[in-house]
């Protein structure tokens, strides 16, 4: 199974229907996705992964935005998290980089949301591969994944 059918199976525990889309050309950065889906890079809810204490940290933040790694995740934290590879992000996610999805992870992980995304109606996440997005309501991005809203972004 691919990384967007493993991230369905997932959807389908928790009763969640999504409407995702498939790009050929993929949606592997937030760029990329905008381009292909013909809207603002601040609509793509990119999803960063870093190295917890306990569990990976999976920061959902709007495209346009850059995470603030040492002064505000820390403060949020209480320490700096690392940065995770690759490797660290398919083996706690589930999920490779460019298309690690903002909920459906294989592994225990603490979700932060960026405070900026309810900015949108509509923002549109990575569906398990680089080559697959969803759109989804900010609103109901929060109640799935259960998400911490913080202020995030480096200024």
């Amino acid at each position: 199974m691919d990384g967007h059918q493993i991230w369905m199976t997932q959807c389908q525990k928790i009763n969640y229907t999504p409407k995702p889309r498939r790009y050929e050309d993929g949606t592997r950065t937030s760029s990329d996705a905008a381009l292909q889906l013909g809207c603002d890079i601040s609509h793509i809810a990119k999803s960063i992964v870093f190295i917890g204490e306990n569990s990976a940290i999976v920061v959902i933040t709007s495209g346009s935005n850059r995470v603030d790694r040492k002064k505000k995740l820390k403060k949020i934290l209480g320490y700096k998290p690392g940065q995770a590879s690759p490797e660290y992000v398919l083996e706690n996610t589930g999920y490779a980089v460019g298309g690690v999805p903002p909920f459906g992870h294989m592994k225990n992980t603490k979700i932060i949301m960026d405070e900026d995304l309810f900015d949108y109606e509509l923002i549109w996440g990575a569906g398990g591969t680089a080559d697959t997005v969803f759109p989804i309501t900010p609103d109901k991005l929060l109640e799935i994944s259960q998400a911490s809203v913080k202020d995030v972004k480096q200024k």
